[in-house]
């Protein structure tokens, strides 16, 4: 073969315009259901905005109401009234800022590690539920010192990056690991002493308790310095067991709520969503109280015929669709078995302090 045959260039590729490639690209229509949804997104849109503007005239509208009248009272000669201060120290207590002295010292973690096991329409509900969580306890009289989230990946992490421009990474007082729970004892041991007065390790599992409703043991009360496990996933009581299997395998201490011992009229199955659970707990740390607990939050559609007080959470009805088995949602204190033969210094609780709810001791397991 030639030399010169060799090296002459190959010939180059036809060039597609673009704007070709886009025409043969056409747009699938939209159908009558989702048009009607960008309708309403675009309405739902407007409105927002037009909300906005109301709230900042009204803002600024009041500003100068009080700054008037202020300057109105100085004019007359009047003490200062320090309204300014009384609304400064409002609006602090309204974004949740609480002082030490009322938090619980106990804190609260959920699981997500469960991602794989919920279709998308479920995952959607947890991350609702999760904000419902977080916005009950930053606005608690006594709320938990913090909110662990464990086992943050997959779905449910890019559904939380996607709402609000990732506004869960500012939540005040929590934490958001990408780890599973099990961080919480890997490099910690809870020094002990014996009744003879020599120390010994513990493990920091001992603080824990898993809440499943499949628990044989009942929670009685929660102490401060534990750490309650809820599970965070809605399945529609698909999964039997999971969360006590989770818990046994971990080593850990597991109780269900004392729905049962409390709430005779709730014939329905005893399925709670997340944000109920963690609801349940904050109500018994401000009560003491585990009945008016549930009947502050359960939804009253739970309840047939009942004549108790049906007073009931709007954040609890919020999300109907999203359902989180009890068992993921069950409390954990004190642990102590629900079954006879315990000894009397722990079966013997007030009620007026714990609201007959047994919980688990360590030994109990």
């Amino acid at each position: 073969m030639d030399l010169a045959q060799t090296l002459q260039p190959s010939p180059e590729p036809a060039v597609v315009d673009a704007s070709e490639r886009q025409e043969d690209i056409q747009p699938q229509p939209l159908s009558k259901k989702g048009q009607k949804k960008a309708a309403k997104a675009a309405r739902m849109a407007e409105l927002k905005l037009e909300r906005r503007v109301r709230e900042r005239e009204a803002k600024k509208r009041k500003r100068k109401e009080r700054a008037e009248a202020e300057k109105e009272r100085k004019a007359a000669g009047e003490e200062d009234t320090g309204e300014v201060e009384v609304d400064t120290r409002a609006k602090r207590r309204k974004l949740g800022k609480i002082s030490p002295q009322n938090v619980f010292n106990a804190q609260v973690v959920i699981d997500l590690g469960f991602d794989d096991m919920m279709i998308e329409k479920e995952i959607v509900s947890l991350t609702s539920q999760l904000a419902y969580a977080y916005s009950a306890n930053r606005y608690a009289p006594k709320p938990f010192s913090a909110i662990i989230f464990s086992s943050l990946n997959a779905r449910t992490k890019a559904r939380l990056d996607g709402m609000n421009d990732a506004s869960y990474r500012r939540w005040a007082g929590t934490k958001w690991w990408e780890e599973g729970y099990e961080r919480l004892w890997a490099e910690k041991n809870i020094s002990d002493t014996t009744e003879e007065g020599s120390a010994q390790d513990v493990p920091a599992q001992a603080s824990v308790v898993y809440l499943t409703a499949d628990s044989e043991h009942e929670l009685m009360e929660l102490s401060e310095g534990e750490t309650y496990i809820i599970g965070g996933i809605c399945d529609h009581n698909r999964y039997k067991n999971l969360c006590l299997n989770k818990a046994k395998a971990s080593g850990i201490r597991h109780a269900r709520l004392p729905i049962g011992r409390y709430i005779a009229s709730l014939t329905t199955r005893k399925v709670l969503t997340v944000n109920q659970v963690f609801e349940i707990l904050l109500k018994w740390v401000e009560s003491r109280d585990w009945e008016q607990a549930f009947w502050s939050v359960i939804p009253k559609r739970k309840f047939q015929g009942s004549g108790a007080n049906d007073e009931v959470d709007s954040k609890s009805n919020a999300d109907d669709v999203s359902v989180e088995d009890e068992k993921t949602l069950a409390p954990m204190p004190k642990v102590q078995d629900s079954k006879p033969g315990l000894s009397e210094s722990h079966s013997q609780h007030p009620k007026e302090e714990a609201d007959p709810s047994e919980s688990v001791s360590p030994s109990a397991q």
